[in-house]
C-alpha cells in the first residue's frame, strides 16, 4: 500500500535550518509528482513546495520562495525540504503528499516549530 513517513521535524531558532525527509513506498515514486504542505494552529493547509516526477518542473509557495528548496532521490525514493532562514511563521506541521489514480495519499506529519 502507499506509504509516505514524513521526518526531520525539530525546534529550531529564527535564522536556523531543517532538512525534512518524506520516505514513500508501495508505488512508482519516480513517476509521480511529490508535494509538501504545511498546517499551523488554526490556519488552513498551505502549499510549501511541489516538484514533479523527473524533477525539472518545481514551484514554491509565495511565502517561503527564496528561503526553501524541494529535491528528490528518485534512487530512495525520498523527497526533501530543505529549510533555511527559518521565521517564526514557519511553525507548522509539515506533510507530503502525491496523487495516484485521483487520490491523494498523505504522510503522518512532522512538527517544526521555530522559536527563541
Amino acid at each position: 500500500q502507499v506509504r509516505l513517513v514524513e521526518s526531520g521535524g525539530d525546534l529550531v531558532q529564527p535564522g536556523g535550518s531543517l532538512r525534512l525527509s518524506c520516505a514513500a513506498s508501495g508505488f512508482a515514486f519516480s513517476t509521480k509528482g511529490m508535494t509538501w504542505y504545511r498546517q499551523a494552529p488554526g490556519k488552513e493547509r498551505e502549499l510549501v513546495a511541489l516538484i514533479a516526477s523527473t524533477g525539472v518542473y518545481i514551484n514554491y509557495g509565495a511565502s517561503v520562495k527564496d528561503r526553501f528548496t524541494i529535491s528528490r532521490d528518485n534512487a530512495k525514493m525520498t523527497v526533501y525540504l530543505q529549510m533555511n532562514s527559518l521565521k517564526p511563521e514557519d511553525t507548522a506541521v509539515y506533510y507530503c503528499k502525491t496523487t495516484i489514480g485521483g487520490n491523494d495519499y498523505w504522510g503522518q506529519g512532522t512538527q517544526v516549530t521555530v522559536s527563541s
